[in-house]
């Protein structure tokens, strides 16, 4: 849901338009004709599936850590299949949402909804059934609270963040990517039915790593955003107001991530990955940093070093947290 993925936008702005009309997004519009394979594919895409991908890799080393060893597999990939189609389901919905402004964005201009592949009907349709479906499965097979904090992420990225936060405030992706964090708390409780520490760590982690992952990203497209009047912080403050904002959430991150071992949840390998992780997040930070202070711009900000990094970082730091208690 927070997590962001880069996605190939080959075709324009002007070129989304054509395909809407000029008119804008309609939605009493058919969807246009395709084969039936495109169609599924266009379905799928509703999802964000790249996006997913980062999702379920807070998940299921969550589950390694509350079970110290290895969960019961059935549970993994119900939990798993769960995650997917919650979130899968609150992506869909923001797309439904943001038709108007996703057909006026480049990086967004080639979604099912912009180009007509699938109707605003159907995808309003589709993401409430995946909403219930996936919590009606996270209920029934798993347990309940996880169904409810699944209900609970879902509904604070299509509320909170998209309707209420996106278009008001350059803090949106602040507080809009707490339903990010959330599968963290979803992985934990799968397995203990029960809330702790460790998972709240993790939770915080996440939640000081989203805003230093996505204003990269942000900087790189904030003419997109600036077009159709989100406030992303990129668009209202310069680069460097912005780098140093991600400097901060960047040390804060790194500082709680080193609290699981002090408490007693992890031992000397995740200490020793999250150190080293850390460490190059820091370096790459202070980087982009200085060259915002240098004024640098374009291709010489290189501001997507860091956006990269953070996907890789967030990976290494989780794949850690499952193999630490074996090391144990």
């Amino acid at each position: 849901m927070c997590v962001t993925a880069v996605e190939s936008r080959p075709v324009g702005t002007s070129q989304a338009l054509e395909a809407l009309g000029e008119a804008g997004p309609d939605t009493s519009r058919s969807p246009v004709h395709r084969s039936f394979g495109a169609r599924v594919k266009g379905f799928v895409a509703l999802t964000k599936p790249r996006i997913i991908e980062l999702l379920l890799i807070t998940t299921v080393p969550v589950m390694f850590l509350a079970q110290q060893g290895v969960p019961d597999l059935s549970l993994v990939l119900l939990t798993c299949l769960g995650g997917y189609l919650s979130a899968g389901g609150a992506n869909a919905l923001n797309m439904y949402i943001d038709r108007d402004i996703d057909a006026l964005m480049d990086r967004t201009s080639q979604r099912p909804l912009v180009t007509g592949l699938v109707s605003p009907r159907e995808c309003l349709a589709f993401g409430i059934t995946l909403a219930v479906v996936s919590t009606l499965l996270f209920g029934l097979t798993v347990n309940w609270l996880s169904a409810w904090l699944s209900l609970g992420a879902l509904l604070f990225y299509v509320v909170v963040y998209t309707m209420i936060l996106k278009r008001r405030t350059s803090q949106n992706i602040v507080w809009g990517g707490i339903a990010g964090c959330l599968p963290v708390l979803i992985g934990w409780s799968s397995v203990t039915n029960s809330m702790s520490w460790a998972p709240v760590i993790l939770f915080l982690v996440m939640f000081f790593w989203t805003p230093p992952h996505y204003w990269p990203l942000s900087m790189k497209v904030k003419d997109d955003y600036a077009r159709v009047g989100v406030p992303m912080l990129p668009v209202i403050a310069s680069n460097k107001v912005v780098a140093r904002q991600i400097v901060i959430y960047s040390w804060v991150m790194v500082a709680v991530s080193l609290l699981l071992t002090p408490l007693g949840y992890t031992g000397w390998f995740y200490t020793v990955v999250a150190l080293a992780a850390g460490g190059f997040w820091l370096w790459e930070a202070h980087g982009l940093q200085n060259r915002a202070k240098a004024e640098a711009s374009g291709a010489k900000l290189k501001e997507m070093r860091l956006f990269h990094w953070s996907i890789t970082y967030v990976s290494i730091l989780f794949v850690a947290v499952a193999v630490d208690p074996f090391l144990r």
